[in-house]
């Protein structure tokens, strides 16, 4: 069964939509987005979260919601990598690839730019 959160904004004109999606068991909020994929937030409750990076819509997810930049997104890893043990998130070919790691992986959040299937929570429209 399916839940829908939306919690975002419709997006600039010609731009493309993204949805935040996570696995079912996530209990995340829009306004965690930002700090799941900086490695801020690593745990929702008791669950480990799983950010999985798409690289099909990567650049405007980076542009519209993390404003910054593949080069500084890449080093704000590297520091993270090493100050304090943390790994970058996972990195996946597509929606579809995205979604269906989701899909089976308690933890795991991604983005996308369709909507999304069963069992998957759309934290966000983007």
């Amino acid at each position: 069964m399916a839940a829908l959160l939306c919690a975002g904004c419709a997006a600039a004109a010609n731009a493309t939509d993204l949805y935040v999606i996570c696995n079912a068991r996530v209990p995340l909020t829009a306004s965690d987005v930002r700090d799941v994929f900086l490695g801020e937030k690593q745990f929702a409750g008791a669950v480990r979260l799983v950010p999985v990076d798409n690289s099909s819509a990567q650049s405007v997810f980076l542009d519209k919601v993390l404003k910054m930049n593949a080069a500084k997104y890449s080093t704000t890893w590297t520091k993270k990598s090493f100050r304090d043990g943390i790994n970058p998130p996972l990195l996946t070919g597509s929606d579809a690839e995205a979604l269906a790691y989701v899909k089976r992986t308690p933890g795991a959040c991604s983005y996308v730019t369709t909507p999304t299937a069963a069992d998957v929570v759309v934290v966000a429209r983007l």
